[in-house]
């Protein structure tokens, strides 16, 4: 049954029916690179492979254009001219000019979905898919209307390590090499320029490992930890490797990061729930995005223990 649905998403109709896999995703996956001034070659050339392997239909688009009309709006009716870190700009300049990037290529990722098919002489629309995994969604480091905006997102309810993992498997057994490859590379959103020795990458800028927020995510939602008893608990199972002052600080990064920015769950795309430690507790609780991002009785409690523990 489920096999007769995709071909007749497809428009497929007997005898015309496809041979292989890839037959099949040229008919009803398209992909999209876009990149930017920021983005780097092994990137899109990664990206471009992958999708031959499969056979989705690939197209390489440049979006420095819309980014440099929207920069040149905000220059027209601020008279200021924002700038990145790395060219000495503020906190909020630097986030501005990333999150424009991330934006636009939701923007053009759902004009695409409903032009695509009409350009190629049929009817109808394309599904977006998104592309934010659980630990992105619990540590927030996604912009909202980013490319976690989505009408679905097949990995949303999945975290980087078991990703990871599916990936190496699937370079393994299913045939796309690449996907070692995607695997192998260190995780980076590249929004910012690429000069005097500055890359960016993801670990860096969340201030904590995804192996670390996997252990966070799962403790948060499966064992049902608060700050303290997250606490309580790695301060034994990170004994030898961490103190207990870095494990306290730690744990009180990750609580302050999630509370601050569980607004973004509140109008994150639906996912399809793999695994029990998903950050989208309740589709229609959304208390979550009021919780106190300091924590004050929690965080002095991590601090009174860490001293104890010392």
């Amino acid at each position: 049954t489920h096999v007769c649905n995709h071909l007749f998403v497809a428009g497929y109709e007997a005898p015309d029916l496809p041979d292989t896999a890839n037959q099949l995703a040229d008919r009803i996956f398209s992909t999209v690179y876009m990149g930017t001034v920021n983005s780097s070659r092994e990137t899109c050339a990664r990206s471009c492979q992958l999708a031959a392997q499969i056979g989705a239909k690939h197209m390489d688009v440049r979006i420095d254009s819309v980014v440099a009309a929207l920069v040149s709006l905000f220059e027209m009716v601020c008279k200021r001219t924002p700038r990145f870190r790395v060219d000495g700009g503020s906190f909020a300049e630097n986030q501005a000019l990333q999150n424009i990037q991330a934006r636009m290529r939701m923007v053009v990722a759902f004009l695409l979905a409903q032009l695509l098919p009409w350009t190629r002489g049929g009817t109808g629309f394309l599904l977006v898919l998104g592309s934010a995994n659980v630990d992105e969604g619990l540590r927030g480091y996604l912009t909202k209307y980013d490319c976690s905006s989505a009408d679905v997102n097949p990995i949303g309810g999945i975290s980087k390590s078991d990703i990871r993992r599916f990936l190496r498997w699937g370079a393994s057994n299913l045939g796309y090499q690449v996907l070692g490859e995607v695997e192998a590379a260190a995780p980076t959103a590249e929004l910012e320029p690429l000069r005097n020795n500055h890359v960016q990458t993801d670990e860096e800028d969340m201030g904590m490992t995804y192996d670390e927020l996997t252990i966070f995510g799962r403790l948060r939602k499966v064992a049902r930890c608060g700050p303290v008893t997250m606490y309580q608990k790695l301060v034994h199972e990170w004994r030898g490797v961490h103190s207990p002052s870095v494990v306290a600080e730690k744990v009180k990064r990750f609580f302050f990061y999630y509370a601050m920015n569980r607004h973004k769950m509140t109008t994150i795309t639906p996912c399809y729930h793999a695994e029990n430690y998903s950050p989208d507790d309740n589709r229609f609780d959304l208390r979550q995005f009021m919780y106190n991002i300091r924590w004050p009785w929690q965080f002095r409690k991590i601090d009174t223990l860490a001293e104890r523990d010392q």
